[in-house]
């Protein structure tokens, strides 16, 4: 930091906004500007546009300067995730510029690097740290209109002539009005919205939209209807090739607000908003708030009061990291009710990390070990995507499990339609690792748990995952009323056919059925079925989870397992939320997680799980964890995060390790 005390900004691309933020850095009262990264450094302009500033060339070496403080991402979209999470592997402060990424799992994973350094992360929405807003805010809150009921808001644009390479049209830069626009009236909706509510704001329950795709593939105009869970309605538009009103309506029980042309207050460079208050009967007063200063400076004072502060994101009413997380999530379901996706999203095109990098292993976070019937060394956990429905969203979860060491991945027949299989087959092609991968597949659940259809659903699973073998291969159930050895003879047909390539068994299967079968292929000489995937958890499952469902946590199982030499994949390995907050005695917020888990012996074992992990400085989820992955390689815990920061939080349980003495006192209380 300069004496002065303020916060030197460098400014990452010398694009249109990056003049406007500049501009309002100039009136900032604790930040400058210093410096503008660019990969064209001799571009005619730059110095007039940005003077008194050093201009650098190259986005790498703008973040390695070390007389720079704090980055304002100014690049198109595509490049936001990019920049923001090298800036913060750099110890970079970062406000990078609205839409944060171009999805919420985007915008997780940018977190999550500002989470691991320690640095300010925050989305410049301008408008929310703007006088205007607060005394909309103030204004509300006084209950001036009585209880809000609907927002009707848009933003919109003719961005004339139409030319297919501008940003705003070209799919490939994620154009389109929703990403550039329509994050304003959503943002704002959900600030109306949660007005009275702790964090100053709330998630809509329900988007439903409609919208136009143009001929390059982008939204060109669209509206969205938001359903709040307090009953407020929200109606939201936006476009690049209309140009709307860009106002904000305000509907309460006592009257109505409006606002013209919001999005920009008195104007970029200052000026005098007026507030139009009507009452019930119809009579109006004017509310106005006249601010001389450029509508950006007050982002950048923000900002740079955070970091000054020490504080990892904006106060209210900026976008704090939950807020922009909610946007972002509302965002995705708008784009996915109009049908919008992105070349850049897709695996055909996104064959690199989301920081730009060819994937490789980058550590042994993950231990890595070997079982017997399989060729390849395997990851001592292995990953399940059921959380995730775009390929974007799986390949950053994908990526870092590998990266880390992971290698094992989860899918099925049966998961979300085929939609696991599809992620799973696109991340590997995407990536070039099919070899370097163990895929577990699954089929023949219930209903269709019969021979005849693991041959069947296993030709469709390896046409979804875009290969021609899986490494591992369980029946997803069992069905008593058919003879075992019919089950093992399809399942060797298909390890001679070279479409199982490693050990085969049964999901949610008796020892008693699992002993019959041992015995069936060992008196044949057919292949000898060596792997379960039943549950076990440091939480013994009081009630099956689902029907037919079975748990192998207790004495006599491990020492089957041990015995018969088989391994058990572990579903539920951390008991489905168990070991977080979510549980407790007399939480019953979650019937199905008390229902399946509660009992005292659980409770207990909970317990002292988070005894032990206060005394090592971990969470108790991380020490469920953990206890699985210390059952001598005779269990290998599945788990299934719903985001990168979830997958990081597990692989920190494999810096626990736990002794025997460890072991037998989680589960029994006795040193």
């Amino acid at each position: 930091m300069t004496t002065t005390g303020k916060i030197r900004w460098g400014i990452l691309g010398p694009g249109t906004i990056a003049k406007d933020f500049f501009a309002g850095a100039t009136q900032s009262d604790n930040g400058l500007v210093v410096a503008i990264g660019t990969r064209n450094p001799k571009k005619t302009g730059l110095a007039e546009s940005f003077p008194g500033t050093r201009i650098i060339g190259g986005y790498e070496a703008l973040l390695a300067d070390p007389e720079i403080d704090a980055v304002y991402i100014a690049v198109p979209h595509p490049g936001h995730a990019e920049w923001a999470i090298k800036a913060a592997e750099a110890g970079k402060h970062v406000l990078c510029e609205k839409p944060m990424g171009l999805s919420a799992a985007e915008v997780e994973a940018m977190q999550e690097a500002a989470r691991k350094a320690g640095t300010f992360l925050g989305e410049a929405y301008m408008y929310r740290l703007h006088p205007l807003t607060a005394k909309l805010v103030e204004l509300l809150k006084a209950k001036t209109i009585g209880e809000v009921r609907m927002i009707k808001s848009s933003f919109g644009f003719a961005k004339l002539p139409f030319d297919p390479d501008h940003r705003l049209f070209s799919n490939t830069l994620a154009g389109g009005g929703i990403l550039d626009v329509g994050g304003y009236p959503v943002s704002m909706a959900r600030l109306i919205a949660g007005i009275d509510e702790p964090s100053g704001y709330l998630d809509p329950a329900e988007v439903v939209a409609v919208g136009h795709l143009g001929e390059t593939g982008v939204d060109e105009w669209t509206s969205a209807l938001l359903h709040f869970p307090n009953g407020i309605i929200a109606e939201v538009s936006c476009s690049v090739s209309l140009a709307q009103d860009n106002g904000l309506r305000i509907i309460g029980t006592e009257g109505r607000i409006e606002i013209d042309r919001f999005w920009f207050a008195g104007g970029k460079r200052g000026g005098k908003s007026t507030i139009r208050v009507f009452a019930r009967d119809g009579s109006r007063h004017d509310v106005d708030v006249d601010e001389p200063r450029h509508l950006y400076s007050f982002e950048v004072d923000a900002a740079s009061e955070a970091i000054r502060a020490g504080r990892i994101e904006f106060s209210y009413p900026g976008m704090s990291r939950a807020d922009t997380i909610g946007n972002l999530h509302v965002l995705d379901k708008w784009r996915a009710a109009i049908g919008l996706e992105y070349e850049g999203e897709k695996h055909t095109s996104r064959t690199r990390t989301l920081k730009g990098e060819l994937l490789a292993r980058k550590s042994d976070k993950v231990a890595r070990g070997r079982i017997s019937g399989l060729p390849k060394e395997m990851s001592l956990a292995a990953l399940g995507l059921m959380e995730f429905s775009t390929f974007s969203g799986a390949a950053i979860v994908l990526d870092a499990f590998f990266e880390a060491g992971g290698n094992l991945v989860d899918t099925a027949f049966h998961y979300g339609g085929g939609m696991q299989d599809r992620l799973v087959g696109e991340w590997m092609q995407s990536r070039g690792v099919r070899a370097e991968t163990v895929v577990i597949g699954k089929g023949a659940h219930s209903p269709l748990c019969y021979p005849e259809v693991i041959e069947k659903q296993l030709t469709v699973s390896l046409d979804r995952l875009k290969t021609d073998y899986v490494d591992i291969y369980f029946m997803h159930r069992d069905n008593p009323d058919i003879p075992v050895g019919e089950f093992v003879d399809a399942m060797d047909a298909e390890v001679r056919a070279g479409r199982i390539r490693g050990p085969f068994g049964g999901s949610n299967w008796t020892r008693q059925r699992m002993d019959e079968a041992i015995a069936y292929a060992e008196r044949t000489g057919k292949t000898r079925p060596s792997v379960l995937s039943n549950n076990f958890s440091l939480a013994e499952m009081v009630q099956p989870v689902w029907a037919g469902c079975i748990s192998s946590s207790d004495e006599s199982w491990m020492n089957w397992l041990a015995a018969q030499q088989v391994t058990n994949f572990a579903w539920s390995s951390q008991a489905r939320g168990f070991f977080t907050d979510r549980a407790g005695r007399g939480k019953l917020d979650d019937p199905e997680l008390a229902r399946a888990w509660y009992s005292e012996g659980n409770f207990a074992r909970r317990d002292r799980a988070i005894e032990l992990g206060k005394r090592i400085g971990k969470d108790p989820i991380q020490v469920a964890l953990a206890y699985v992955l210390a059952q001598q390689g005779r269990v290998v815990p599945l788990i299934g995060p719903r985001s990168l920061a979830e997958l990081n939080h597990s692989i920190e349980a494999f810096d626990i390790k736990l002794s025997t003495q460890d072991v037998r006192w989680l589960e029994t209380g006795d040193k």
